[in-house]
């Protein structure tokens, strides 16, 4: 009874039907759906971008070089324009997705988010009432990262691995001339192909289109 109230439950609020192991024959038969391209590249620009705001504020003066006898000044020059930034702006910016839920309320790429989706919300608001949910799982792996986001991790990793050149390119002579995710995406990783997702936002409760809550970024 309990199985069927939260099937119920879970039709309503994610579409995500709940079968047996005899009808399960992709992903999406289990409520799984991967990123797609243009969605990855949307959170790791995004990532990216928010983590060169972020050294951005550094105004050091650092020095570069070798020196083998401590004889022969070293270079210095603004941390802000240098070889350093970029690369610890780059180190681990594929592991801030394990950041991110999946909010299954939502059909574009917001559904891809910081913070815990209304579904979840709602369901720990059961548990916190007494209500027993069983959804198959324990319940301290409900907040672990799902799936979906653990893959998008290694897509990160990989289309990264792919334009590397190109975010170079935008860091080193298109930066501040052209956004991030225009030169990245529409313009490099995504040449060619849909960028639609790009430019999905998520919708307020007043169904305006703007900017997710920071607690959802």
């Amino acid at each position: 009874m309990i199985f069927s109230i939260i099937c119920a439950y879970l039709l309503f609020t994610t579409q995500v039907l709940c079968r047996d192991d005899s009808e399960i024959n992709s992903e999406e038969d289990v409520g799984v759906k991967y990123a797609n391209r243009c969605e990855v590249c949307k959170i790791l620009a995004t990532e990216l971008q928010e983590r060169l705001e972020q050294t951005g504020k550094v105004h050091d003066v650092i020095e570069i070089g070798y020196s083998l006898d401590d004889v022969q000044p070293k270079k210095k020059t603004k941390y802000q324009k240098s070889e350093l930034r970029l690369i610890e702006s780059l180190e681990g910016v594929c592991e801030k997705i394990l950041e991110y839920n999946i909010h299954k309320e939502r059909q574009d790429s917001t559904r891809f988010a910081k913070g815990m989706s209304q579904t979840f919300k709602t369901l720990h608001g059961l548990v916190d009432k007494g209500v027993k949910v069983d959804l198959g799982i324990p319940l301290e792996l409900w907040d672990k990262p799902s799936a979906e986001i653990t893959h998008m991790k290694t897509q990160c990793e990989s289309l990264l691995e792919e334009n590397e050149g190109a975010v170079e390119d935008w860091y080193w002579n298109h930066q501040g001339e052209v956004d991030l995710i225009k030169h990245l995406c529409t313009y490099n990783a995504l040449k060619g192909t849909d960028d639609s997702c790009l430019n999905e936002q998520l919708t307020t409760a007043k169904g305006e289109r703007g900017s997710a809550d920071k607690s959802e970024l």
